[in-house]
């Protein structure tokens, strides 16, 4: 099911989107997951020390094609790298997600009553996200009580540039980076900003600590977010209240800002701690 911030009525049913039957697991080896499951088993193979590539086609028991295509798609993506009197040992990028999970599961264990105070003094759904290249993750939310809410599954992957939570992260990429995100807007709904628009919003942002959007991403939600600063300064996250529009308002930044930020701060202290 795509990712989507989904007004829920209280019925049982989504408002938008339907989510199917999980299909079986293929058992084609040309499949993309049996591609995976294959990538899988020689990340595994190296996992304790380097290994030749001899020695992956013994310890996998794949064709010699397959794990030679397998070793370089592993290579040009960072999973993999070669060490010269070693062989293939794991690569960079692997250590990049291992820190990022690292850093978000305390962030979140430690963010959870947070939000979920907010959630109850606000009675909107609560959300934390962290970025994720040119993407923002949601890794946990708290939902409102009311029967008409937005929804954020956890793991939902969303644009930066739609959405509150999106220009926090903004505010503080380069000029360079800004640029080449404003140049692949995509319009998701007639409220999405332009470039120009987003530009002057990322600047008021950035100067009240705070941002809201409202039908940017998704007709009728409204949604106001505040950065999470780490101890040295580094945006770690964006905290996130969202609501049904008709509720928070056309500039829901008015009622919610300072909940948002009082929450940020919660955050922080509760991280230094």
């Amino acid at each position: 099911m795509r990712n989507m911030t989904i007004l829920h009525d209280g019925s049982g049913e989504h408002a938008a989107g339907e989510q199917t039957a999980r299909q079986p697991r293929s058992a084609n080896p040309h499949s993309r997951e049996g591609v995976l499951d294959k990538a899988v088993a020689v990340l595994d193979a190296v996992e304790a020390s380097g290994r030749t590539y001899t020695a992956l086609v013994q310890a996998t028991g794949f064709p010699r094609p397959t794990v030679h295509r397998l070793i370089k798609d592993l290579q040009r993506l960072g999973f993999l790298i070669r060490v010269e009197s070693v062989g293939y040992m794991l690569g960079p990028r692997l250590l990049q997600l291992a820190g990022t999970a690292e850093r978000e599961l305390p962030l979140r264990d430690l963010a959870r009553p947070v939000l979920e105070r907010l959630a109850a003094s606000t009675g909107e759904s609560t959300q934390l996200y962290a970025r994720s290249g040119d993407a923002r993750i949601c890794i946990d939310t708290a939902q409102s009580s009311s029967e008409l809410r937005t929804i954020v599954e956890i793991g939902a992957r969303l644009p930066l540039t739609a959405g509150s939570a999106g220009k926090v992260f903004l505010t503080r990429l380069p000029a360079h980076e800004i640029d080449r995100l404003l140049a692949k807007i995509k319009p998701l709904t007639e409220r999405t900003p332009t470039a120009d628009q987003l530009r002057t919003q990322i600047i008021t942002a950035s100067r009240r600590g705070w941002a809201e959007s409202s039908g940017e991403r998704e007709v009728g939600v409204a949604s106001v977010s505040a950065p999470v600063f780490g101890p040295r300064g580094e945006l770690l996250a964006a905290v996130s209240v969202s609501g049904p529009q008709r509720r928070m308002g056309p500039r829901p930044g008015r009622h919610y800002s300072a909940a948002v930020t009082a929450a940020a701060r919660d955050i922080e202290r509760a991280l230094r701690f």
